[in-house]
């Protein structure tokens, strides 16, 4: 009769039922089978609003929202050009800059390609870049930005993984930190290899003088931002919902009243487009925290731990990242970010716990193969955005991506071996 069920599930899945309904229904028809009220169900919603770090989620993405409808991205690209734009290379630079901080401010990265993807493309092809080296960039750089604060999906690991009360314990703070240095590292190894690859390439010439003071002038409400969340969070006088409390406030001032990019009469637009999001985010969290707690009293976890003993033996957590980082690419490119959290964090850290991963650690191990999935074919959802937005083939992004594709793959098997390299700040 279970495998009825179950196979009823996938089918519906399959002719797509939404996400949170198959959730909803597996962990309904589980407590039913272990004698245990529906009911169960219902008290998952009621304890979101006894999380305190959930806050950070509507918050955070309140202030994407208003950051991605004013004149920011273009700003944050004048800014990053002037910096480092007369480096050999220096566009595609700015580029992975430009996406790194707007996908990590955002959390969404396909926002990402269609705002700055208007404005760095046409950049880098009038600076006589190649259009496959231009548009695997794009497509690649996109989803950088995941593992740096304030990005959402950090913040969803660390509410889904605060379930299983680990030893160490995983807090949003400690995943902030742990962020930083993975994400520094991919981009600078994407950095290095644009700037060898267009070598031949002209060098460009400086900014015209007083152009950087300009462009910092430009961007001057934005520039404290990052810096305010960094330091507030990493000094401990900011927990992450504070940080987020201060950094929605901050954007909602400047945006509105100061720069008046974003009329009043506009607010509820964007704000309701915001909030339809993050909805969208706790209907699926409160269905899968209920499946947690049915994953944990069916002892699923255990189970699935003692299968893979028999071929990992536990003594060998180098093979089982191995087996984990494959597992998370194919999952990454079958699943957007959120849900990929959502459904996979019950199941793999409570295994990786028993192989002696640290739980930390397996958050930035986690979330640097969904940036790579993400644009993976054939069901990377980058590709499909990127595709929509530069009027190109799919398969002609996944040729002009792969280059790109590898280094951040060796990136995170670098990030995935070396736990000192997100656990230095974090512990």
């Amino acid at each position: 009769m279970i495998w009825v069920i179950v196979g009823l599930l996938i089918l519906l899945a399959a002719l797509g039922a939404p996400l949170f309904a198959i959730l909803g229904a597996i962990a309904l028809i589980g407590f039913h089978m272990a004698g245990q009220e529906g009911i169960a169900v219902a008290v998952e919603f009621y304890r979101l609003s006894d999380m305190p770090a959930l806050i950070a989620i509507p918050l955070f993405t309140l202030a994407g929202y208003i950051l991605a409808e004013s004149k920011t991205p273009q700003r944050l690209v004048r800014l990053t050009n002037a910096l480092v734009g007369w480096l050999p290379g220096g566009l595609a630079i700015v580029a992975v800059l430009a996406c790194t901080l707007f996908t990590a401010f955002t959390g969404a990265t396909g926002v990402t390609i269609i705002a700055l993807g208007a404005v760095l493309y046409p950049a880098l092809r009038q600076a006589h870049y190649g259009e496959k080296f231009s548009l695997g960039l794009l497509t690649a750089s996109g989803s950088l930005g995941l593992l740096l604060v304030p990005s959402m999906p950090l913040i969803l690991y660390g509410v889904v993984a605060q379930q299983f009360q680990t030893t160490p314990p995983v807090s949003i703070d400690a995943l902030f930190k742990a962020g930083v240095l993975p994400c520094l590292l991919m981009v600078v190894m994407l950095g290095a290899y644009s700037a060898w690859h267009v070598r031949n390439v002209a060098r460009p010439q400086a900014a015209p003088r007083g152009e950087l003071m300009a462009a910092t002038k430009d961007a001057a409400w934005e520039i404290p931002l990052p810096f305010v969340i960094l330091i507030g969070i990493y000094s401990g006088k900011l927990a992450a919902s504070e940080a987020a409390a201060a950094t929605a406030l901050y954007v909602l001032i400047v945006t509105v009243l100061i720069r008046r990019e974003i009329k009043l009469a506009e607010l509820p637009r964007v704000i309701r487009h915001a909030m339809v999001l993050v909805g969208g985010i706790l209907v699926i969290l409160g269905f899968s925290l209920a499946l947690t707690n049915w994953l944990i009293d069916a002892e699923v976890p255990e189970k699935l731990f003692q299968f893979l003993r028999t071929h990992i033996p536990e003594s060998n957590p180098f093979l089982f990242l191995l087996a984990l980082n494959l597992f998370l690419l194919v999952f990454g490119m079958l699943l957007e970010g959120f849900p990929a959290i959502i459904l996979l964090v019950p199941l793999v850290l409570p295994v990786a716990v028993r192989y002696g991963i640290d739980p930390v650690h397996l958050g930035i191990i986690f979330l640097a193969n969904l940036q790579l999935g993400i644009f993976l074919p054939p069901l990377g959802i980058n590709l499909y955005i990127a595709s929509a937005r530069f009027r190109q083939p799919v398969m002609t992004l996944v040729r002009a991506a792969v280059p790109f594709f590898l280094i951040m793959l060796a990136a995170t098997l670098i990030i995935t071996y070396w736990p000192g390299l997100s656990l230095w700040l974090a512990r």
